[in-house]
């Protein structure tokens, strides 16, 4: 899932959401009247239908500084390419690689022996009732969690019809939070978590940008 999903390098407009997020797009345009399009790349290829009556508002945005190369995914973490790992999971899941590379950045800033105080484990810091419902039978082995926790996350976005957010939400504070609250749970760490992924997303898919304008790759890669 959302291996399409893109963010412009340079948005025009930044539409402000009522459920507290925010997306960037070149033009919008009315679908009909209860419907907005949202067209995330200038040539108009890429897009999002949202409802109109979640708009809050709509600010202008400067021509943001030139991009800098996003931080290099380690190349190894116990002797395994974390990089090979993450494109294998992302194009068997149809996840963009840099969004994988985004929540292992956040969930454990690449270090495949994180322990979190509730008990998750490596690289995308899976829960041990979690892991094992995924057939990850070592969670510390980023081969086996990177495999499970795309899996996990591939579940979330196809449950949630590719709403990032709340399938990023979930995989925080698990899908009956979401579901409960019907959005994004009100819990600060969620709502930090999610706004910390997207921002690394995005951070990642600029610098990619940034670096075919130059004729190079960044680091990443």
């Amino acid at each position: 899932m959302l291996a399409g999903w893109t963010l412009v390098a340079q948005a025009l407009e930044r539409v402000n959401l009522r459920n507290g997020f925010s997306v960037d797009c070149a033009r919008r345009e009315a679908v009909d009247a209860g419907r907005v399009r949202l067209f995330t790349s200038a040539d108009g290829a890429n897009f999002i239908d949202i409802p109109a009556s979640e708009i809050a508002g709509v600010e202008t945005l400067p021509d943001p500084p030139p991009a800098k190369p996003a931080p290099a995914v380690p190349a190894s973490a116990a002797g395994l390419d974390i990089p090979t790992l993450l494109h294998q999971a992302g194009s068997r899941h149809n996840i963009d690689v840099e969004l994988l590379a985004s929540v292992v950045h956040a969930e454990s800033d690449f270090n495949s022996h994180a322990v979190s105080r509730a008990g998750a484990r490596g690289l995308m810091q899976l829960m041990p009732g979690t892991a094992a419902e995924l057939g990850v039978g070592d969670a510390f082995a980023p081969d086996e969690n990177i495999a499970g926790g795309a899996a996990y996350l591939d579940a979330l976005l196809t449950r949630y019809h590719d709403d990032l957010a709340l399938a990023l939400a979930a995989y925080n504070a698990g899908p009956a939070a979401v579901d409960r609250y019907r959005g994004i749970p009100p819990y600060r760490e969620t709502r930090a978590y999610v706004a910390r992924v997207m921002n690394e997303f995005k951070r990642r898919k600029h610098a990619l940008v940034a670096a075919a304008q130059r004729g190079s790759s960044p680091a990443s890669r």
